[in-house]
């Protein structure tokens, strides 16, 4: 059974850096996997992604150069580290997971999420 569980989410100040994981149990290493977030009343939005080993990458332009994407095989684990947060950041973070070895950016394309961890960046 497929479960994604991430952490990490917390309220933060504009400027800090914050990590949130992803634990993907029963993921195969072989799926790509993204980071998606929601902001109240907002439709869900692209993030980041990255293929089946992270090598490549993919990011939103509202967070390139700010935001890294990562993960391990081993652990079954995507981490997302995000530096330089800004109250427009704040949103439910989620993971998703697709059974395809390379990343994409449209939510229709994962099969596989997670409940979501919040991040709330104050001014």
């Amino acid at each position: 059974q497929v479960q994604l569980v991430e952490s990490g989410g917390r309220l933060v100040q504009a400027g800090d850096s914050l990590s949130l994981s992803c634990a993907a149990p029963g993921i195969f290493s072989s799926y790509a996997m993204g980071w998606f977030r929601q902001a109240p009343g907002k439709e869900r939005e692209f993030v980041g992604a990255c293929n089946w080993n992270g090598g490549i990458t993919t990011y939103a332009d509202s967070v390139k150069g700010r935001f890294t994407i990562s993960r391990d095989n081993a652990k079954n684990t995507v981490y997302l580290q995000m530096s330089s947060l800004k109250p427009e950041d704040t949103a439910l973070y989620y993971c998703a997971a697709r059974p395809f070895s390379v990343p994409h950016q449209h939510p229709t394309a994962y099969d596989y999420w997670g409940h979501g961890t919040q991040v709330t960046v104050s001014s």
